[in-house]
């Protein structure tokens, strides 16, 4: 793992990586979501900060080295805004608010940061043990899709969703409002909160992914200095990618037809990744035009009233 870098290489990077996550847990107002706007200045703050990191590498490792790394990383933020499409879903289902998926979203990039060294030290033959889970993945997502397009309904304030209800039978599942907590005090016992089933789901969500974008960096580079922190880069930009588009589900009433047809893609990409290979600047047109004919058809088309997040 730490072959091919001076020691003082990985040591350097993880001190930056650590004031890095400080700076964006202390910055991040923790009581209301980050404003689109924020969002968006921040996202080009990670990229230039990836890029620096870039310049770093030419002087200190040489072009090839430097090359490699802006490839592993534009490769790996293509392919993780996949994700980005995952996680609305999952805060949807879940119920979390935008206050709270800063706590999720920030432990679960640290996972993420945990899970994508522990593959690429172990490489491609680590990821092999769970790439059984892309087929049941991809089910869950065209499930998804469809149910996104499905008339919304709205439940009575005090009704519990039915996929939380099944799964209190089955295991003890506070459902209390988390309050922004991950576990909740009930009769003396701490029972796990609808937030850190979230937190879970996140996890497998990048678990899911990382077999797709782990042979992809490692496709490019071999050197694991290069495949890591390229791969990282990546990963801290997701935060502030994930409320830039949420800010635009917001604004655009139509967007969540965009992001069916996105879950049913990622999900057919999935079904059919053995047979037939599609490259990553091929998917990511695809999703960036899917999102700009729905963004042009909200401005087009009239708001219905009653238009929510979600559909009607």
């Amino acid at each position: 793992m730490f072959a091919g870098a001076p020691v003082s290489y990985w040591i350097g990077f993880h001190v930056l990586l650590a004031i890095l996550l400080a700076i964006d847990i202390f910055s991040s107002p923790h009581d209301k979501p980050i404003p689109m706007r924020t969002a968006v200045l921040w996202t080009c703050i990670w990229v230039s900060i990836a890029l620096g990191f870039g310049v770093f590498i030419y002087h200190a490792m040489g072009s090839t080295s430097a090359v490699e790394f802006i490839t592993g990383y534009a490769v790996e933020e293509s392919l993780s805004v996949d994700n980005l499409f995952v996680f609305l879903v999952l805060f949807h289902m879940f119920e979390i608010t935008g206050a709270s998926q800063h706590r999720v979203l920030f432990w679960g990039v640290i996972g993420a940061i945990v899970m994508r060294a522990l593959f690429i030290s172990g490489g491609i033959a680590l990821l092999q043990h769970f790439s059984w889970i892309n087929y049941i993945f991809a089910a869950i997502l065209l499930a998804a899709a469809v149910r996104l397009i499905m008339p919304h309904k709205e439940r009575d304030p005090g009704q519990h969703p039915r996929w939380l209800v099944w799964l209190q039978t089955w295991m003890p599942v506070s459902s209390s409002p988390h309050g922004g907590h991950f576990f909740h005090r009930k009769k003396k016992k701490w029972l796990p909160t609808t937030l850190f089933l979230a937190l879970i789901a996140v996890e497998g969500t990048d678990l899911i992914f990382a077999i797709d974008s782990i042979p992809a960096v490692l496709s490019i580079t071999q050197h694991p200095f290069i495949a890591y922190t390229s791969n990282i880069f990546a990963v801290l930009g997701l935060r502030s990618l994930y409320f830039t588009l949420a800010g635009l589900m917001e604004r655009f009433y139509l967007l969540h037809y965009g992001l069916a047809v996105i879950l049913a893609f990622v999900a057919a990409k999935m079904l059919l990744a053995h047979v037939l290979e599609i490259p990553a600047l091929a998917s990511l047109s695809v999703i960036f035009t899917v999102i700009a004919l729905t963004i042009g058809a909200s401005l087009a088309i009239p708001r219905p009233a009653g238009a929510g997040k979600f559909g009607p």
